[in-house]
């Protein structure tokens, strides 16, 4: 009947790498009438430390003052056993022993055979778990990621440059729906062409683009035009934006 009192009146929380009481439930149970806030600090004087003996927290209580229901924020403490057992021992009475005497037995049952066992296959699940989620997301990743891989496998094996008109065809392949006459305007509205259509000199310096001259004999003499080229670095980039703005038709 009494151990059924002390479990009523203390909950063991089980949820962190050891089992730990409220400061204030202890408190309580003992019928301590020193206010909590003057006698835990007087406890600590016997030499617990915070992070490793209890942690401090904050919890909210509803409590009768008067006539009426006030919400109030009270700090609380989260005990060890160790610590629980020794508080208990401090108090010298008859209250104190008992609860110290239910705090070994909690003690015992954590640390007996079965019990380190549990914790060990608890521990190894939930590590199971995080690499089924872990290789979930990577299977995921693989698929999303694998028709811009398989694109990027095939213009590295090329070492060729293509101009903006064959590359609007391999974006076409690709099952991006855009035209060439659309995609010379996608590229100047991005700022990777200028109005005349040659490339920004970051992006040659980066090596996405390259120019070349070509001299033609016109009715007025030789004239030379430049014409833009793709490299195949800036052919794996720019898929890479296209697929991201227009997606893939199915």
């Amino acid at each position: 009947m009494e151990e059924k009192m002390m479990i009523e009146a203390i909950t063991i929380n089980y949820k962190g790498e050891q089992p730990t009481v409220s400061g204030r439930e202890l408190y309580e149970a003992l019928g301590i009438e020193t206010a909590y806030k003057d006698w835990f600090p007087r406890m600590c004087v016997y030499g617990f430390t915070e992070g490793e003996d209890f942690n401090t927290l904050k919890i909210e209580r509803i409590q009768i003052e008067g006539k009426r229901e006030v919400k109030r924020i009270l700090t609380d403490h989260q005990l060890t056993i160790p610590m629980a057992k020794e508080l208990c021992m401090l108090q010298r009475n008859e209250k104190g022993k008992k609860f110290r005497q239910y705090f070994i037995k909690v003690e015992e049952m954590w640390n007996s055979p079965e019990m380190v066992m549990k914790r060990a296959l608890d521990i190894a699940n939930a590590r199971v778990e995080e690499m089924k989620a872990q290789n979930s997301l990577l299977i995921t990743t693989i698929k999303e990621q694998k028709p811009f891989v398989d694109f990027a496998k095939h213009v590295t094996e090329s070492s060729d440059t293509v101009d903006v008109g064959e590359f609007a065809k391999i974006v076409k392949s690709e099952n991006i729906d855009i035209g060439r006459n659309r995609l010379f305007q996608w590229l100047r509205d991005n700022k990777y062409l200028m109005s005349n259509n040659t490339p920004y000199q970051k992006y040659i310096e980066n090596k996405f683009f390259e120019v070349i001259e070509t001299t033609k004999e016109t009715a007025y003499g030789s004239r030379i035009f430049t014409k833009t080229l793709i490299t195949g670095k800036g052919q794996v980039f720019l898929v890479e934006r296209l697929r991201k703005e227009f997606g893939a038709a199915a």
